[in-house]
């Protein structure tokens, strides 16, 4: 390309522009990275490099977009497709959040580019991406850009979105201790593990939270009721029901008093220390705009404490310092409040560790109390407090002062927590100091709390943090324990739905209740919970959140790759049949089977460390994978003499072939043999590719631990039938024909069936054949010069759903296979699956054999058997 010199006058848009296409979501592990990203199509014209000056322009919009080239090298400069990747990034990036991984790829189409950019939060990638588009746009056209304004809006909608404190770090200890997550609302409800061991929380409250403890826990009166019950000290108080009644209730205690919400929560409405009629009206009012149920209680002098109980333990425990300001005989009350909220630790929510300090009824009040209004200038040094609540979510402070709790104290906070019934529970104490027992300073419990914020825990404003999030993973994980089920992922061009049930079966014979995704639906425990084509992830996290299931056995079929990535962050076992010569070429910018090859690779680069990928050594770019396995590997081929199989064999690696009418396991000294003839789904072995299938399946229940003697009996168990692998390989008895249902619908899916019919007898051979509009020209003429070769008769007929093609375009493609057929005379075409199959069953004779290549598996099939059935 004849670039512009930097000298040239010329209208940017005259010599580059660009174009985005499609945006979409990577939520899993992808053809490109573990990471989550987001992935845009974007296609450029004109000059490559944006022009002169197109680059600095857009560093004087965004400074910080992390490309530093070298001085005086214009042609160092990045082109324009990778500057929009590198600004996607750098937005996120300076908006606080942590990515790292971004990629640019130029595709077989000229001038379009494939941009990945990782992402922490979907919908801040999203907005990152638009922004990018903006800002590199407003370089091409050299208009401004406020690059304040959509970091601002990237930082308030990361807010928003992420999870809050007490969540992640509960999600982070999860993390690091190999335990997977999945966030199951936009709030704080996250799933940890998967399937029947999977654990719930929302916030800082688990699955086993009790409701009844819960209810409890809000009811304060309640609560005081159980924990004097207990011997666990409170102060002495009641519900009140009008400000006459708290008149009332005053006249007994005596001053000062604390009026609060009965079942508030966040110190919502409480007021402390109330010294006089008039602050009690306004303490009141408060607590009645929570609830319409009002506490009052004796007011405990001493400091607030919060202690945090998770199970039998108190894992943390902070000093809490009401909202206050210090005076420098300078500044206002309101200015030196503002300058504390300036803290980038403060917010108005939750989402930060800080709370900002506000100015209502309650901080008026105290300050009235204290002789100051908003606008007073205190003196140096004077501490004024504007809440004597000391929750972080009015403004607090806290200070950590875990390691200085008497061990008494301790055990009265753990009581309280049990008396209650909650399993994580934030205790409010108020006494003189945690050094001693409470029962020794007059001090008391006056709160218990279910869902405790975390964050005065894990970063106090003072002292040392503690890893409350690992305390409550402990809590619900015993140690080893990650939540996991075993996952076995199957890919590969042909044999994956069948490898699949074949798997499942296995694991169900060994009692387990498995989970299965396939191109046919999804099942749990032989049950369908969902029909159609199932095989991409949001399937596979379906089965995941299943709360019955031991083990699952996913299809991971090369379109859900590519759209969104891999529904699990890794797999025990990952088995990848073969690739052949592919499928689908043409589509998605997979072009090859070198490319394609890399997709069904991604389930093998995220096999665990110590899971296996069950590989098909006999196929080249399957046995290639090999090397990019981060655990083990098992190669299976039938011939036991092929190279790797020996190889392998010979230095003690598990490996699956075929000798002597058996399918042989072996590693080292250790042999299994399995005879065919006792394994029906190969019909005593004539069937070659149902044997690969078989050993695939044998080498991936080998890698799960299950028995020898389980995959026996599941091996003979296991019949090609249309209910349990509905059209794989059907076989039906028509008036003394043979009738073969399958779903071969490619080239090698099609050389393998033509081989396993040359060896059953038939007088006369016919075949019903369609074409995916989606497969290439070239894929389509050679599944039918195949059969040409191999069959008498051939049934054309047009498929549903065209994908794309016009009207009879399949069909003269098809029969352009069939115009140098050696074997086949008779050539029909039909219009509708049901006519050709009718067609076909027509003309059969006895002893003639007739191959149904079908389209709708499940209705073809129902088809067929009702016309075995009216025969």
């Amino acid at each position: 390309m004849n670039r512009p010199t930097p000298g040239q006058k010329m209208d940017s848009m005259q010599y580059a522009t660009f174009n985005v296409s499609r945006v979409r979501a990577l939520r899993g592990p992808n053809l490109w990275s573990r990471n989550t990203a987001i992935e845009a199509i974007v296609s450029c014209q004109g000059d490559l490099y944006g022009g002169p000056g197109y680059f600095s322009r857009l560093r004087q919009r965004f400074p910080e977009i992390g490309y530093q080239a070298p001085v005086g090298n214009d042609e160092s400069l990045p082109p324009l497709p990778n500057t929009l990747e590198l600004a996607a990034l750098g937005l996120q990036a300076q908006a606080g959040c942590p990515v790292t991984f971004s990629r640019t790829v130029q595709t077989v189409e000229p001038g379009v580019y494939q941009i990945i950019v990782e992402y922490s939060e979907e919908a801040v990638g999203r907005l990152a991406f638009d922004y990018a588009r903006a800002l590199c746009m407003a370089a091409l056209h050299d208009q401004p850009f406020d690059l304040a304004q959509a970091l601002a809006a990237l930082r308030e909608l990361d807010e928003d979105v992420r999870l809050g404190p007490s969540t992640g770090a509960i999600v982070r200890a999860a993390v690091a201790r190999g335990i997977p997550y999945r966030r199951l609302t936009e709030g704080s409800l996250v799933q940890f593990g998967w399937g029947s061991r999977q654990r719930r929380i929302q916030a800082a409250e688990t699955d086993r939270s009790s409701a009844i403890a819960e209810t409890i826990a809000q009811d304060k009166e309640l609560t005081k009721t159980l924990l004097h019950a207990a011997g666990v000290p409170v102060p002495e108080g009641r519900p009140v029901e009008s400000i006459e009644d708290a008149r009332v209730a005053v006249a007994k205690l005596g001053w000062p008093v604390v009026v609060k919400p009965q079942d508030g929560n966040q110190g919502k409405g409480v007021t402390v220390n109330i010294t006089s009629e008039d602050h009690l009206h306004i303490a009141y009012n408060a607590a009645l705009e929570i609830s319409s149920a009002v506490m009052l209680e004796r007011y405990l002098p001493g400091q607030d404490y919060r202690l945090l109980v998770v199970g039998d333990k108190l894992v943390a425990a902070a000093r809490r310092d009401p909202p206050h300001v210090i005076g420098d005989g300078l500044h206002t009350i309101r200015a030196l409040v503002d300058q504390i909220n300036s803290d980038p630790r403060r917010s108005e929510g939750h989402a930060t560790l800080l709370t900002k300090i506000r100015f209502d009824d309650i901080a008026l009040a105290r300050l009235a109390a204290q002789g100051y209004d908003a606008e007073s200038v205190p003196p140096i040094g004077a501490r004024v407090v504007l809440r004597n609540n000391a929750n972080l979510s009015t403004g607090g402070t806290a200070t950590d002062v875990t390691d200085d709790v008497h061990p008494e104290l301790a055990a009265r906070a753990v009581a309280a927590a049990q008396m209650v019934g909650l399993d994580i529970c934030g205790i409010d104490a108020i006494c003189g100091s945690v050094l001693e027992p409470l029962e020794s300073q007059g001090g008391g419990i006056v709160e218990v709390n279910a869902a405790p914020g975390l964050r005065m825990h894990l970063q106090p404003s003072y002292g040392k943090g503690r890893a409350v999030g690992e305390a409550i993973i402990a809590q619900m994980f015993a140690p080893g324990e990650d939540g996991r089920i075993p996952i076995v992922a199957v890919a590969g061009t042909n044999g994956k739905t069948t490898t699949v049930r074949l798997i499942t079966h296995l694991l169900a014979t060994a009692g387990r209740c498995v989970g299965m995704t396939s191109t046919e639906g999804v099942y749990v425990k032989d049950q369908c919970i969902d029909t159609g084509d199932c095989s991409g992830p949001r399937s596979a996290r379906n089965v995941l959140m299943h709360p019955d299931v031991d083990a699952a056995v996913f299809e991971t079929a090369r379109g859900g790759v590519l759209r969104e990535g891999l529904g699990f962050d890794r797999c025990n076992v990952a088995v990848v049949t073969n690739i052949g010569s592919g499928d689908h070429l043409g589509l998605s910018y997979i072009s090859t089977v070198e490319d394609l090859a890399v997709v069904k690779r991604v389930v093998v680069q995220n096999v665990a460390p110590d899971g296996v990928a069950v590989l098909n050594a006999a196929d080249p770019m399957v046995a290639s994978m090999a090397d990019f396995c981060p655990g083990s590997v098992t190669f299976f081929a039938a011939d036991r003499h092929h190279p790797i199989i020996s190889t392998r064999r010979a230095q003690g690696h598990r490996v699956v072939f075929v000798e002597d009418g058996r399918i042989v396991a072996s590693r080292g000294q250790f042999e299994q043999r399995l005879p065919l003839e006792r394994i029906p789904l190969t019909r005593n072995g004539s069937i070659g590719f149902q044997v690969e299938n078989v050993m695939a399946a044998v080498a991936a229940a080998w890698a799960l631990g299950i028995s020898w003697k389980v995959i026996v009996d599941g091996l003979s168990t296991f019949v090609s039938d249309p209910n349990t692998v509905p059209g794989r390989f059907n076989l039906f008895d028509y008036r003394g024909a043979t009738v073969i249902a399958d779903y071969g619908h490619n080239p090698d899916a099609i050389l393998a069936l033509v081989k396993a019919v040359e060896g059953m007898p038939a007088r006369r051979r016919s075949v019903v054949i369609s074409g995916a509009g989606d497969r290439r020209d070239d894929d389509l003429r050679r599944q039918t010069q195949i059969l040409g070769a191999a069959f008498d008769q051939v049934v054309l007929y047009q498929d549903q759903c065209q994908r794309g093609r016009a009207d009879g375009e399949v069909l003269a493609l098809l029969r352009e296979g069939l115009a140098n057929a050696i074997r086949t005379s008779d050539i029909r075409e039909v219009r509708g699956e049901f006519s050709a199959i009718d067609t076909a069953l027509a003309s059969l004779d006895q002893g003639d054999l007739c191959l149904i290549l079908v389209d709708q598996v499940g209705a073809a099939l129902g088809h067929i058997g009702q016309r075995i059935a009216a025969a």
